[in-house]
């Protein structure tokens, strides 16, 4: 096939994903020099089509970008008022008080917010300042220069099923940048690729994550108390895998309820988007929904590896931000704060050494202000918890990890040293002989639901003629090695119902992928217990079109 001839632009920095470290980068990088030419690259169909967090907002990342944010209007107006963390089980709840846990836990003075909302903003700031933003624009390849990261291609459009040109092929366009971030959150595919090919996670340990779904709710007025953040731990999960709830009574009688599973289990036959259904309908929270209703739904991987699994942050011409450098503080459930601090840090990095002449090199010194800084000191006190939790259970991790957390908030040191992940999350999965399949009741319809109905509610699209960008390395494995073996998870592990195995007119079993429900959470790429599933953008602007997640 004759090589694609593809007009190319020139930029000082090139931005992948506008999310709060994409942005927060361009914000900076224009504060320092108003004469830098910034690009920050969308592929959601628009800035916050593809956001989805919590989210409980630590506004320090916000404080030191733009002070002023009050004043210029920013859409962080419902601040915490009421801090519950439950216990729960079948059929009751267990209060865990707030005095024993360490300050860092405490979510006073933070803002619940949409994440989605607060990137819309960012965007309109940064336009303001002069940096171009272009959404439906998804960055699909690197462009090398030799060994170094000199650009992405973005706004490629118009490829058949089968992956040929077709009659209204757009070949997209070279963005070229001295610099070029990569803030596609969590398991970019883009960032994927550098790690690879430069061992970026050579030395550390393996990203650990968890598969967040979440659904906004509008609630009876009477049962709605602005400002109230409740955490639970324990039921429905039990023993079969860490992870827990967060329920947000935000304004205008909305609730955020959403529900996070630990994506080391081992059981195969687990199912964590039934998991979340059934959360709904423990007595506390299923009398909080009645008489509401559901408007929104969507999911979204979570980097859960703390401090021991950051990579390397640097490549010739490249850097990493935010979830894409796996910077959420797991028991704080909270990353924004983290990922605007990266891109700050980055920029000033960057904003140096163009000033110094340079480009294309290693910006050691976002590396450095990332280990050494803010964001180094929030993540190195809580870097045990996560692992406690795998390796011990959850209650043993509990009072262990509150202990570690506590020396390290007030010594600065830790009894346990920095405790290292096990295997990937992939490599967790065990084999379906050794485990039951677990009978999940069906969705009633009022307070849970089947996957298909909610993905209407992520208001999720791809266009159908365009090759799948669920990619399988081998195309036989789905069948032949993860049928037999682990029972095929992908049927459950994906919270939008990609994967289905069917049979076909001999009665034989056969592997469906329906890309079109793909929410872009990620979880196939990082479960798959074969690591048989490739993640790729799909055309630009497709996906969900989240409203206020």
């Amino acid at each position: 096939m004759a090589e694609i001839e593809r007009e190319s632009m020139e930029y000082d920095v090139v931005i992948v994903g506008a999310g709060p470290s994409g942005l927060s980068a361009a914000i900076r990088l224009k504060q320092i020099d108003p004469e830098l030419q910034v690009v920050v690259l969308e592929k959601g169909s628009e800035v916050g089509a593809h956001i989805l967090s919590g989210a409980v907002l630590d506004t320090c990342g916000l404080d030191e970008l733009l002070p002023d944010w009050k004043e210029r209007g920013a859409p962080i107006t419902v601040p915490v008022k009421k801090d519950n963390f439950y216990m729960l089980g079948p059929a009751g709840q267990i209060r865990i008080p707030n005095w024993p846990m360490p300050p860092l836990m405490s979510n006073h003075g933070k803002y619940i917010v949409s994440m989605a909302n607060v990137c819309r903003w960012m965007a309109e700031q940064a336009e303001e300042l002069g940096v171009e933003i272009f959404p439906g624009m998804a960055a699909s390849e690197i462009v090398w220069d030799g060994d170094r990261v000199a650009g992405v291609v973005a706004g490629e459009f118009g490829k058949n099923p089968d992956g040929t040109m077709g009659d209204g092929y757009e070949p997209g366009m070279e963005l070229r940048g001295k610099y070029v971030f990569l803030g596609e959150g969590v398991r970019g595919s883009l960032a994927k690729q550098v790690i690879e090919k430069f061992k970026l996670s050579d030395g550390h340990c393996p990203q650990k994550f968890g598969i967040g779904m979440k659904e906004i709710w509008e609630i009876d007025p009477a049962k709605h108390r602005e400002g109230t953040v409740t955490h639970t731990m324990g039921w429905p999960l039990g023993g079969n895998a860490g992870g827990g709830s967060f329920i947000y009574h935000l304004d205008n009688n909305q609730v955020y309820v959403g529900f996070v599973v630990h994506l080391n289990y081992e059981n195969p036959y687990l199912y964590p988007y039934m998991e979340f259904q059934r959360f709904k309908h423990h007595p506390m929270v299923a009398e909080l929904l009645e008489g509401g209703k559901r408007v929104a739904y969507g999911a979204r991987a979570i980097s859960e590896g703390g401090w021991q699994s950051i990579p390397k942050l640097t490549a010739p011409g490249t850097v990493l931000l935010g979830c894409s450098a796996g910077l959420v503080n797991v028991p704080r459930i909270k990353g924004n704060h983290n990922a605007m601090l990266s891109g700050i840090a980055a920029a000033n990095a960057a904003a140096a050494a163009i000033k110094a002449g340079r480009e294309g090199d290693e910006l050691t010194a976002y590396e450095t202000d990332l280990r050494s800084g803010p964001i180094a000191k929030d993540l190195k006190k809580v870097r045990n918890v996560k692992p406690m939790w795998s390796k011990w259970g959850m209650l043993p991790s509990l009072v262990l990890g509150g202990l570690d957390m506590w020396t390290n908030n007030l010594f600065g040191f830790s009894f346990f040293g920095t405790i290292k992940h096990g295997k990937t999350d992939a490599a967790a999965t065990g084999e379906a002989k050794n485990f039951k399949p677990i009978d999940y009741p069906k969705p009633d319809g009022k307070i849970s639901f089947d996957r298909l109905t909610n993905v209407a509610f992520s208001f999720t699209n791809h266009e159908e003629q365009q090759p799948c960008h669920l990619q399988l390395k081998d195309a036989s494995v789905p069948i032949s090695v993860n049928l037999p073996k682990y029972a095929e998870p992908a049927q459950r592990y994906c919270p939008a119902g990609v994967y289905e195995v069917l049979e076909d007119e001999s009665g034989n079993p056969r592997f469906q992928i329906n890309f079109q429900n793909c929410v872009h959470c990620k979880t196939c790429d990082i479960k798959d217990p074969s690591q048989n599933i490739n993640w790729t953008t799909p055309q630009g602007g497709e996906g969900p079109n989240y409203p206020n997640m």
